[in-house]
């Protein structure tokens, strides 16, 4: 009976872990999943909403995906039947994340809403003075989210209170990655913030010379990020200094999505319609992918694939080591938000407002 209770408690913790539960797959956004998917991937299902330009989430079998008619709806994996459907305040366009059986997300009249990921009761709500873009991250009692209002906040997990909130000259658009004590978040006034979760004190500002739209991505002491100054740039750290820059020599575009890492390469996608995969030690060039159109879609490395959308509706799947197309379906609209990848399948909404789910169908 002991070892049947071990086996399911170890099942029960590898599913929690190959969850997407928030925008970039866990708290230190690096974009990369803890599953593969299958080689042909095939529409599963789709479902119609009012609008998509943010990032699902996927936990414990469910969809969670926000829309500009102002509807949070959760969706089944495995069939696309809606399950329930929750009213905010106003468009949703910040990413929801879950979090011990909550949904967590804003929304553009500033309202910061924590819903019961069961049966979409709202637990609690608290207003901030504008728009929430910024997704929000965990760190053991409290939840930390930017808002258009210039602040980084953190909030009590158990009834909404503020905790502390630390105001920046800028918006805050970016999701905050959390590492070891620390919430480090990139924002519009051109700054890397490193400040710390128990008190919301900074612990140190690292200028990254231009507005910053993406959220960082932070792998092996440094922190990626692309810059609306047309640059990528890794930040050491340890050091507290920028590592590298990275900027075409010929195409002056600004990079608004969040990239994708791992020890091997960083991919992102740019405006200028290129997705890239740079050195992570030096930021060389590795490889090259043209596509039609703008890519403000974040990519995501699912086992030896990059996933990426573009404005052109156009989703593609490139293998990661060679950065050459294996994969590529139509969605019809623009891709604005990133996929997300659960359970060997991949969901990702379009501008005109479907959600689609990919994977391998099953033989009859």
């Amino acid at each position: 009976m002991k070892l049947l209770i071990s086996l399911l408690i170890l099942l029960l913790a590898r599913s929690a872990q190959a969850d997407w539960t928030s925008f970039r797959g866990n708290p230190q956004l690096t974009g990369v999943a803890t599953t593969d998917l299958p080689k042909n991937l095939e529409p599963l299902w789709t479902l119609e909403t009012g609008g998509i330009e943010s990032t699902p989430a996927i936990a414990d079998g469910t969809v969670y995906v926000g829309s500009l008619d102002k509807i949070l709806y959760a969706i089944d994996l495995q069939t696309g039947t809606l399950k329930w459907k929750y009213e905010a305040a106003d468009e949703i366009k910040s990413s929801p994340s879950v979090y011990q059986n909550t949904v967590y997300f804003g929304d553009e009249l500033g309202t910061f809403h924590a819903v019961d990921a069961a049966n979409g009761k709202k637990k609690w709500e608290f207003k901030t003075d504008a728009g929430i873009i910024s997704s929000a991250n965990f760190a053991g009692d409290r939840v930390v989210f930017g808002s258009y209002d210039n602040n980084l906040y953190c909030l009590s997990l158990k009834d909404g209170s503020l905790l502390w909130k630390l105001e920046t000259a800028g918006y805050v658009h970016a999701t905050p990655a959390i590492q070891n004590e620390n919430a480090i978040v990139t924002g519009c006034d051109g700054k890397l913030h490193i400040v710390q979760l128990s008190d919301g004190k900074q612990v140190n500002s690292i200028d990254l010379g231009a507005y910053v739209a993406a959220s960082p991505a932070i792998s092996n002491g440094r922190v990626y990020v692309g810059t609306f100054g047309n640059e990528v740039m890794a930040v050491d750290l340890t050091k507290s200094k920028i590592a590298w820059h990275f900027e075409d020599a010929t195409k002056k575009f600004p990079f608004y999505a969040s990239a994708a890492v791992t020890s091997n390469l960083v991919v992102v996608g740019g405006r200028d319609k290129v997705l890239r995969a740079l050195n992570p030690e030096s930021g060389k060039i590795l490889w090259e992918f043209p596509t039609k159109a703008r890519i403000d879609s974040s990519p995501v490395i699912a086992g030896e694939n990059v996933f990426f959308g573009n404005l052109a509706g156009e989703l593609f799947a490139l293998d990661m080591n060679a950065g050459k197309q294996i994969w590529k379906y139509d969605l019809g609209s623009a891709a604005l938000g990133s996929p997300a990848v659960d359970d060997h399948k991949l969901v990702i909404g379009s501008k005109d407002g479907i959600v689609y789910c990919f994977g391998e169908k099953q033989k009859s």
